[in-house]
């Protein structure tokens, strides 16, 4: 447990050093491209635990304690006296189009780190798990659509799906727009070809509570297998019961247990009630009794027995899907993706800000840091098509007109612009501690999700 969450301690703290670094390389290269002194590009804030003093002019390259940031401080008037002869370097001096370029600079650094992060990978090839939908919720809007076990998305309206990614990914956008049936293209189990009209609402994926997809009924299909423990987490009630590695599951309180999906719908409802398993132990049979512990995932209260299934056998070849492209196809594909994903995201953070969206869809530090772990676990093609979607995620969170972030100074630039002087300092300062109180809130609810939304 405790090598897990290191791994994905380092795995985020690899991958946010990454996104800081070219984002302020950005605003870096710039300010000197126009004639600004730059005195620090810091990587991280609050204690220095490593520094260099650079040649051209004396700017100190630092790595910072606190990996949550990064910024470049350069020869400003407003915070400090300015010798005379320097007074042509400094930031406030500069023509409006410069100050501009400098400021910009950081977010499309993250962009263009997209674009490069995804040429890569689309290169590599990427592998992923085929779009094939388990037997929808009852009720469900995929249930009503008539969708079936092991159906195969093959387009969501015009757009084609050659993973469960791209599948999820294209009925998120779906869910932006207004409410409506949706042809969604299917190959069944059987081969045959069909067109299922989906009802897509806002209240029904963004409003509600919990995964937007999984709302509509939808799940990853899995072909069924025997309940044979495969892991066991130290300390957890599983391993307190006497659970082992090896241990196959045969009934729950006399009820038959064919598949370990069976062994999850005994155990999820059951939090807190003393279960008797049945097990199959070198051949021989046994008797344990079990009480999952009560775990609050999106809402509900689940059994959880800290147990999961044999994966020796490691994905079934019908659901392996590799994707990959020819260096000119796949920068193509690189920009379109990323013009597409830096659009999802501006739309779901506009939902988010005029409240069509349910504020759980944030997600803050510890959240990212498991998808950092899970995904570089998974495999290095993986772990930079993640780095590529969190550099979107903060170039476009950079460019909100929020003061103190880059798009609250290129708003007060527009301002300027149109009156033609600077907005009084007195203003300015008003908007930096709306600015702050704003991103405080935002950075709470963020980890109020983390800790009591989204449990890890």
């Amino acid at each position: 447990m405790f090598s897990n969450v290191a791994f994905s301690a380092i795995a985020f703290v690899v991958a946010l050093g990454i996104l800081i670094s070219i984002h302020e390389f950005g605003h870096f290269w710039v300010a000197r491209r126009v004639g600004v002194k730059v005195l620090r590009y810091s990587i991280g804030f609050g204690h220095t635990l490593f520094k260099h003093v650079g040649k051209v002019d004396g700017t100190e390259f630092v790595i910072a304690a606190i990996p949550l940031g990064g910024y470049v401080k350069m020869l400003d008037e407003r915070e400090a006296p300015v010798a005379a002869h320097e007074q042509h370097r400094a930031f406030n001096r500069q023509p409006l189009w410069a100050r501009s370029a400098v400021v910009v600079a950081g977010p499309l650094a993250n962009f263009l780190l997209a674009i490069l992060a995804y040429w890569l990978v689309m290169m590599m090839g990427i592998s992923g798990i085929a779009p094939l939908v388990a037997a929808p919720e009852p009720g469900s809007q995929a249930d009503l659509a008539g969708f079936r076990s092991e159906d195969r998305i093959v387009t969501v309206g015009e757009i084609e799906t050659a993973t469960w990614t791209d599948a999820r990914i294209a009925l998120l956008e779906s869910s932006l727009g207004a409410d409506k049936l949706l042809d969604i293209a299917v190959e069944s189990a059987d081969g045959s070809r069909h067109i299922r009209q989906l009802a897509v609402t806002q209240d029904g994926m963004l409003k509600a509570q919990g995964d937007a997809v999984a709302n509509l009924g939808f799940s990853a299909w899995w072909p069924e297998t025997k309940a044979v423990i495969g892991l066991v987490v130290a300390g957890s009630r599983g391993a307190e019961a006497g659970l082992q590695v090896g241990d196959q599951v045969l009934a729950v309180d006399d009820e038959p247990v064919d598949s370990w999906v069976d062994l999850v719908k005994a155990v999820e409802p059951a939090a807190g009630k003393r279960l008797l398993f049945t097990i199959e132990r070198a051949d021989a049979p046994m008797t344990l009794e079990v009480t999952p512990e009560s775990v609050d995932v999106e809402g509900r209260t689940v059994g959880r027995i800290g147990v999961a299934g044999d994966q020796t056998g490691g994905v079934p070849e019908k659901l392996q899907v590799k994707v990959q492209h020819p260096p000119l196809e796949a920068f193509a594909g690189a920009l379109q993706r990323t013009w597409d994903m830096s659009l999802l995201t501006v739309r779901m953070v506009g939902k988010l800000l005029f409240g069509e969206a349910s504020l759980d869809k944030i997600n803050g530090p510890i959240s990212i840091a498991k998808v950092a772990g899970q995904t570089a676990s998974i495999g290095l093609d993986h772990y930079i098509n993640f780095i590529a979607l969190i550099s979107i995620s903060l170039a476009v969170l950079n460019l909100l007109p929020i003061p103190i972030l880059d798009g609250g100074h290129l708003l007060y630039f527009a301002a300027e612009a149109v009156r033609g002087k600077p907005l009084s300092e007195r203003v300015q300062i008003w908007g930096q501690q709306i600015g702050m109180v704003l991103l405080g809130s935002l950075m709470f609810l963020a980890f109020y999700n983390d800790i009591f939304g989204n449990p890890v």
